[in-house]
């Protein structure tokens, strides 16, 4: 194994442990020598001390690993959180991954569909483009799980284990969590789970002689659209042929008509490569499938989440909430360190009754300082946008008195903008606390709090000094 660099792209905002987490994951696979120190993620600057949009891990040392890079890439649909190349230089987007990670703080006590389901599906469409890579569901759980699993999770666990994805950040009693070994004790597994509520349409399977029926609702909001019970009956049909069932796959009760059928959509994509059809309905032939990612260069998280990293490895501030866009929403860190989950409504009942102002608006980071005793709330936004991040500033009366001011009341609250995006070099509106343009330039606001200067500050001495 000659020594190379270890290339991590991701969607997401990288986070220390599920770094530490990747790299010990490579060390043991190719039986490495390796240590793991405090791990830090950095962003690096050029010689015109502007940031060159890519992230190096230090705090692992091995002899067959140069450096370490991260880099912001988006997937064109149902992109899993993590692709890791092993090889000198930048990836090219036709380059195959040793690994396809799925990163998920959701478990089976929070929903048993998004935790499951959803997070499957993303694993069958990359089957799409990496058939024979490694792929693993990682649990960076951060609440206290449920004693005893559900069906529903032992079910798609299962599901995904037949088909080769390894389970890692969850001990599983080998004895219940174990590939399924034929297609009738699949069927027979499923159809004993407990039904759902009447009204709704139960996943059932129902066997003939050369063909399957699988009953499931995919139809939501106008369309094809039903995103846990398209994970739920694209993992199914997916194990089911894996065990090698060569026979018709139907889906019956889908609620669709034809002309919710787009050629681009990523379940037609994925009934088109494992020949799933829906009852009473043509499929059509999906339309070819381009790349599996890109590069970012336009989305306003790169803004927000160089902010969250470099505010983490160059000060003492943390977050302590964060909902970069696009990206899993994190939990609110309360003041005695524990996370918890936020309320999306202040009345739920009178929202979904039609009063939209019962909505509770969240920023898209919010960090502590806890130098100066101060909390502060982001709005990010590409910096055409800038305006709209201001007037946003003003929807953040109820997550302060909910949440800030219950577990923070000691410490006063800043309200900002982080913006990403033109090619300014400098900003006039007071709001702006910080602008990341679009060749790099770190642009700091006439107002700008004191954590961010301190950041950029030790950032700059650390590639300069």
């Amino acid at each position: 194994m000659r020594k190379s660099n270890l290339w991590i792209l991701t969607e997401e905002r990288p986070k220390r442990k599920v770094i530490a987490y990747i790299l010990y994951k490579f060390a043991k696979d190719n039986k490495i020598a390796c240590f793991i120190d405090t791990i830090r993620i950095l962003p690096i600057l050029n010689s015109d001390r502007h940031f060159s949009f890519l992230y190096e891990v230090i705090g692992f040392k091995s002899n067959k690993i140069n450096r370490i890079f991260i880099k912001i890439v988006s997937g064109y649909s149902s992109f899993v959180d993590f692709l890791v190349f092993y090889q000198k230089d930048l990836p090219q987007e036709n380059a195959t991954p040793l690994y396809a990670i799925e990163e998920t703080k959701t478990g089976d006590k929070e929903s048993r569909n998004t935790g499951v389901y959803q997070r499957a599906s993303k694993f069958v469409y990359l089957n799409y483009y990496y058939p024979d890579i490694k792929k693993i569901m990682l649990y960076n759980l951060q609440i206290p799980q449920k004693k005893d699993p559900t069906k529903t999770y032992i079910f798609g666990t299962r599901c995904l284990l037949t088909l080769g994805v390894e389970i890692l950040g969850k001990k599983l009693d080998p004895s219940v969590f174990k590939p399924f070994s034929s297609v009738e004790e699949l069927i027979r597994f499923k159809n004993n789970m407990k039904k759902p509520p009447r009204g709704n349409i139960p996943i059932l399977i129902k066997k003939g002689k050369d063909v399957i029926y699988i009953s499931g609702r995919l139809y939501k909001k106008g369309g094809l659209s039903h995103d846990p019970n398209i994970g739920a009956l694209t993992l199914i049909s997916a194990t089911l042929r894996r065990l090698g069932w060569k026979g018709r796959i139907v889906i019956t009760n889908h609620g669709l008509r034809q002309e919710h059928l787009k050629p681009s959509n990523k379940f037609i994509r994925i009934a088109n490569r494992y020949n799933i059809e829906l009852m009473g309905l043509t499929m059509p032939r999906a339309k070819e499938a381009g790349a599996y990612w890109k590069y970012e260069n336009k989305k306003e998280k790169l803004g927000t989440i160089f902010v969250h990293l470099v505010v983490e490895n160059f000060t003492n501030g943390k977050s302590i909430f964060e909902n970069h866009a696009g990206c899993e929403r994190g939990y609110f860190i309360t003041s005695n360190g524990k996370p918890i989950p936020l309320e999306k409504y202040s009345d739920r009942d009178a929202y979904k009754n039609g009063d939209k102002s019962k909505i509770i608006n969240i920023p898209d980071l919010i960090l502590i300082d806890f130098d100066r005793s101060e909390i502060i709330n982001i709005e990010g936004k590409k910096y055409q946008f800038r305006k709209k991040a201001i007037e946003e500033l003003k929807n953040y009366d109820e997550i302060e008195k909910r949440y800030i001011k219950k577990y923070y009341s000691s410490y006063k609250i800043i309200r900002t903008v982080v913006l990403y995006g033109g090619t300014a070099t400098k900003v006039v509106e007071i709001e702006v606390g910080f602008l990341l343009n679009k060749f790099g330039g770190l642009v700091l606001g006439i107002k700008a709090p004191t954590l961010f200067k301190e950041a950029l500050k030790n950032l700059i001495d650390f590639w300069f000094a």
